[in-house]
């Protein structure tokens, strides 16, 4: 009897479980009939441009349907406009950028007399979505690719991460909203990245015939170089040996990239169906791609029906199950637009900005020649707990106030015009430390990332280090940070928090020899670029001047590889006592050395007897 009963429950729940979430889509979409016909129209221009996406949104709770459809319609539109047959790029680009200032302004006036915009303004307020980060994709769909050829692996990466990664973001940010975060184990940073790249693979391989059509071979250099005369006869449309081989070789790298089973180990069963089925439907694509042969340089392969409904159906039942039993949170009515703060859309500038608040005593940067000015300042911010001590605090308490001097810091940098600063706030062997105190400092740092006191400053902020140890909260606020202000231009802040210089060159170590099994790079050939290019960020300049306060001189883990050649700088006072007039000291101080690299300078000058400081605000006794 048990045999028969349960087969009858399962599809009633399953089915009222469906009805429900119809019921909810219905709600969400609004009373507005225009904006439930937005919401609509974004459903069938997601269906119609992706299959495949709208089948992973189908999965989704019913609650996130709607802002998925305004999404990836959001980004169809943006994509057809710059594919455009038949019209110049200037034309494509001039659209693409008059959508987006639309968009601008549509957010900040809570409404959009256009459908696609509509509901993804409405989207944006219900969920309290950040869509400043989708600001680079959006230009990137802006620029010509025509003619586009990278280099390597590591252009192609950062090339393709511009257009993806922001949008897929947005999804993890609604998960996040909904109670149900799409959490990555903290240890899997690396299959996510390669995930997201088997991803884009699958996706240039599929549409391979109408971007040859169009001018574009979005493949790096590197891997068609050990297939000589692939290139041209791709670009003449030619099916060869050559072709056939290269397209087997990418085929393969995709298939490994997207294969990344332990990338949901302990998420949300949901979310894990999710990543899981996408996984399934792009090794659909590649069979469909392995099997077209000449057929891909004339048409999209597509997997058959046989294949999806193989993939989908037990998908569908595991995703219905799964939401059924997990309690959501359903967003309230969208907030009432107050005001918009920043320059105007129309202005072109980056609504919500502003400049650095100057120095309390009214204290103004030296002025720097440009060629004397260091390029990256990385900083030891060491002394806190002393200073707290010799004052008779608790060692927290000079945590509290070095988080105040590290404001500072990044305020002075601003005035001065410093491209990169590197903190050092927590390392590996700060765990050593009373638990009192590691826990003050963490959730210092958790209330700062929450706060966001730095927020509205020109400031990109990353985070280097290792996620083990660190609360899980922690560490997705510092990754939603990141995200956050990727598009920004002025000050790169890095924090290194729970960082150690070995560890960072034992990991990229290992991340060089996961490279090589897998056949990027030849280890016969490696040389330093290689290293570097697989360091946790590869794209930090070298460090021109390391500042360590408190009166210890050594370097302490401290960016062993980005530090080889910096000027070393080291100050006896605490971190608490200095503020923005000690790193003007320090790149001062920095300007006046002369750096050779290990080359003889063309003439010596004569040693200096005296040093005048460039203003009397920055002598130590001026304060």
């Amino acid at each position: 009897m048990r045999k028969k009963t349960q087969p009858t429950r399962a599809p009633l729940d399953t089915a009222t479980h469906a009805w429900r979430g119809r019921a909810t889509t219905r709600a969400l979409m609004g009373e507005d009939p225009v904006l439930r016909a937005a919401y609509r129209l974004c459903r069938r221009t997601t269906r119609a441009h992706d299959p495949g996406i709208y089948a992973l949104i189908q999965l989704m709770p019913a609650i996130l349907r709607p802002a998925g459809w305004a999404l990836w319609a959001a980004a169809s539109v943006l994509d057809d406009l710059a594919d455009e047959r038949g019209a110049e790029w200037a034309e494509r680009s001039a659209r693409v950028e008059a959508w987006t200032r639309a968009l601008k302004h549509d957010l900040a006036a809570g409404t959009s007399t256009d459908p696609i915009r509509y509901a993804l303004v409405d989207t944006a307020g219900r969920w309290r979505l950040d869509l400043s980060n989708l600001e680079g994709a959006m230009a990137r769909a802006r620029d010509d690719d025509h003619g586009l050829r990278l280099p390597d692996w590591a252009a192609w990466r950062a090339w393709s991460n511009e257009e993806i990664v922001p949008w897929v973001d947005q999804v993890r940010q609604l998960f996040e909203q909904a109670g149900a975060p799409m959490t990555l184990r903290l240890d899997r940073q690396a299959d996510y990245e390669h995930f997201v790249d088997g991803a884009q693979l699958t996706d240039i391989l599929t549409d391979l015939s109408t971007d040859l059509a169009d001018g574009h071979l979005l493949v790096p250099q590197e891997a068609l170089e050990p297939f000589p005369g692939a290139e041209a006869d791709l670009v003449q449309g030619r099916w060869s040996p050559a072709v056939a081989a290269l397209v087997a070789e990418l085929t393969a790298l995709a298939r490994r990239r997207v294969t990344r089973p332990a990338m949901t180990r302990g998420m949300h069963p949901g979310a894990a169906t999710v990543l899981d089925t996408a996984a399934e439907l792009m090794r659909a694509q590649l069979d469909a791609i392995d099997a077209a042969g000449p057929t891909l340089l004339k048409r999209a392969p597509r997997p058959s029906v046989v294949a999806r409904v193989r993939v989908l159906g037990p998908a569908r039942l595991r995703s219905a199950l799964a939401w059924s039993l997990t309690p959501l949170t359903v967003p309230g009515p969208r907030p009432p637009v107050v005001g918009v703060r920043g320059p105007s859309p129309e202005a072109g500038g980056v609504a919500g900005l502003r400049p650095p608040p100057p120095h309390r005593d009214g204290v103004r940067p030296p002025q720097i020649a440009a060629h004397h000015m260091p390029c990256h300042v990385a900083v030891i911010m060491d002394g806190n707990g002393r200073w707290a001590e010799q004052r008779g605090l608790p060692r927290h308490e000079g945590h509290r106030v070095g988080t105040a001097v590290a404001h500072e810091m990044v305020y002075g940098a601003l005035e001065i015009g410093l491209r990169h600063l590197t903190l050092y706030a927590f390392s590996t062997e700060n765990w050593q430390r009373g638990t009192e105190e590691i826990t003050t400092i963490l959730e210092a740092f958790q209330r700062e990332l929450d706060e966001g006191p730095l927020r509205d400053l020109d400031v990109r902020q990353r985070w280097s280090g290792r996620p083990d140890k660190l609360p899980e909260e922690l560490v997705h606020a510092l990754r939603r940070e990141e995200h956050r202000t990727r598009d920004r231009t002025g000050l790169t802040l890095t924090i290194c928090l729970n960082y150690g210089g070995r560890d960072e060159i034992a990991r990229t170590a290992a991340a060089l020899a996961q490279a090589a099994r897998e056949g990027e790079v030849d280890p016969r050939l490696l040389g330093e670029d290689d290293f570097a290019r697989h360091l946790p960020h590869p794209h930090m300049p070298d460090v021109d001047l390391l500042w360590r306060t408190g009166n210890e001189q050594r370097t302490s883990n401290f960016l062993p590889w980005h530090a080889t050649y910096a000027e070393l700088y080291f100050t006896p006072g605490y971190w608490p006592d200095n503020d923005r007039r000690d790193l003007w000291q320090a790149i001062t101080e920095y300007s006046r050395r002369q750096r050779r690299h290990g080359a003889v300078p063309a003439s010596s000058p004569p040693p200096k007897t005296t040093v005048r400081p460039l203003a009397p605000d920055l002598t130590p006794g001026s304060r």
